[in-house]
């Protein structure tokens, strides 16, 4: 399949290589030009994972199984079936007006995970008149625990098994999933995009490991916070944080499974996205050993300051009390010196909180008309 990927992360790397690796004809765009022009003159990139090393080539042209680094954001979109987004939430609103008037019919646009991005981005393709069907869909966590080594090497500690996946909009989830599972055959359809917005993963597992470690975060040169962070205390924080997301999506009348985090710690017991004994693969990996600064870090800008902001607003919505992730979000802001939620990705930033429930319900199914 010809797709694209847009991101320079970690994400973006193991997303370019992984699917290379698997036989796809990958185009990739980056804000940062001249680094990925750089990766293309060395000519290859390293993937490493359970199956070993190899060397992804990287270059012009096109073709299967390479990467071809484009520096024009147009020519990087244009006629891919598939778009993959592996950025922050914090990014979105910069991307998604740049890239509304690019979009053309029968292309699909994966945020991988996505914080309701999928709302925002076809919000973004209405607001630029474009009139294009395009899905925008969105995956409760990155297909990929992965590392970069270097500028020319991604590590990837654990895949995903199960992707749960929403669409926005939902009429189009038909067509949208038989272009995903060319990618992803682990995606496994959920109502909507906004189902797919509470099945991420992020919100509950990273706030709690950050403030509550924020402490050792700020003394340590470096600190594991998926090791030494994650601590029984804290478990049991994301264990009820995890309870509140879950208490929102049956509010909404979201259809288990509801994915919860403590599958992804367990031994046995249904599977998580990431499949058995994955937190073991990711803390043996050693790659999340690393410096953390608290401020700027994703885990509180994105997580924290997007993540539970959007959770406790849906929850309000709802009517459904959400107070572990509005005590978190409050120290957060204490932290930071801002007020979060005032800033973050929330129905009312949106526009959506006025909407009834049938009239939300009709929006998460027909979209935008123009």
């Amino acid at each position: 399949m010809d797709l694209t990927i847009l991101g320079g992360g970690h994400g973006a790397f193991a997303t370019a290589a992984a699917l290379a690796d698997d036989g796809h004809t990958v185009r990739w765009w980056r804000r940062d030009a001249p680094a990925l022009a750089a990766l293309g003159e060395r000519g290859t990139l390293g993937l490493r994972d359970h199956r070993g090393p190899r060397r992804i080539p990287v270059g012009a042209p096109a073709r299967a199984g390479a990467i071809r680094p484009v520096a024009d954001l147009a020519e990087a979109v244009h006629g891919a079936r598939l778009v993959v987004v592996p950025l922050p939430a914090t990014a979105h609103e910069e991307l998604a007006p740049r890239l509304a008037p690019l979009l053309g019919d029968g292309q699909v646009v994966l945020l991988p995970p996505g914080t309701f991005g999928t709302f925002l981005f076809a919000k973004a393709l209405a607001g630029a008149g474009n009139r294009a069907e395009v899905a925008f869909a969105e995956t409760g966590t990155l297909p990929y625990l992965a590392r970069t080594h270097g500028p020319d090497e991604v590590v990837v500690s654990a895949y995903a098994t199960r992707l749960p996946t929403g669409v926005f909009p939902a009429r189009s989830a038909g067509a949208a999933f038989r272009v995903l599972r060319e990618a992803y055959p682990a995606v496994e359809p959920v109502e909507d995009g906004l189902s797919g917005a509470l099945m991420n993963a992020g919100p509950v597992i990273h706030p709690p490991l950050i403030l509550m470690n924020a402490g050792p975060l700020e003394h340590s040169a470096s600190w594991d916070i998926h090791h030494e962070g994650t601590q029984p205390s804290i478990r049991r924080v994301t264990d009820a944080l995890d309870a509140e997301r879950i208490a929102v999506r049956e509010a909404l009348a979201y259809r288990a499974p509801h994915f919860p985090l403590a599958d992804h710690y367990a031994t046995a017991g249904e599977e998580w996205m990431y499949g058995r004994a994955a937190h073991g693969r990711l803390v043996d990996s050693g790659d999340w050993r690393e410096p953390v600064d608290l401020l700027r870090h994703r885990y509180l800008r994105e997580d924290t300051g997007l993540g539970l902001s959007f959770l406790v607003s849906v929850g309000r919505w709802a009517g459904c009390r959400t107070p572990l992730a509005q005590g978190l979000l409050s120290i957060a802001s204490a932290v930071t010196g801002t007020d979060l939620y005032a800033r973050g990705r929330t129905l009312e930033s949106l526009d959506l909180a006025g909407l009834t429930r049938p009239a939300l319900k009709k929006l998460l199914y027909e979209g935008f008309s123009l």
